[in-house]
């Protein structure tokens, strides 16, 4: 199925998805709507509640409805890493696709997929061992100690 243009790419999926987990971890239980979590990320609405649909599917985020309502973490950010995000969002299951069908009666062609397969498949296990070190939890401080150095840097008028 080919995407429609204004779908974002895996890796802006993948960015936009923490950057709501962050921020919903970050309202300390209040319940946050779409269009609040929009407005943090500068997209539309919709983007927003596609991405939420993908973590509540994965059992990271949940909805509390009616007035008041939005959306809230489903669980404790220390337990929510990095690779539970991008497994969420993943939609293609694989960062770099193998191009199918090459020209077989071309040397290249013929043994480039397999040339490239155990490469691809180490550079995506050494992606997911990295993401995993690190938990929503640990955004949080990261983007704090970012903010009190940036909050610290003169501005130029």
């Amino acid at each position: 199925m080919a995407r429609q243009k204004h779908e974002p790419e895996m890796n802006t999926r993948f960015a936009v998805a923490t950057h709501i987990l962050t921020l919903l971890q970050l309202q300390n239980g209040t319940p946050a709507t779409s269009e609040f979590i929009a407005s943090s990320v500068n997209t539309n609405p919709s983007l927003v509640r596609r991405v939420l649909q993908q973590l509540g599917k994965a059992g990271l985020t949940t909805s509390q409805m009616g007035t008041g309502g939005g959306a809230l973490l489903a669980r404790a950010a220390e337990t929510i890493s990095l690779l539970d995000v991008y497994l969420a969002v993943d939609e293609e299951g694989a960062i770099f696709a193998i191009h199918q069908n090459p020209n077989p009666m071309c040397p290249v062609g013929r043994n480039i997929q397999v040339a490239l397969k155990a490469q691809i498949e180490a550079a995506e296990q050494a992606m997911q061992r990295q993401l995993t070190k690190t938990t929503i939890a640990e955004m949080i401080q990261n983007i704090a100690a970012i903010d009190k150095q940036t909050a610290a840097l003169p501005t130029i008028d």
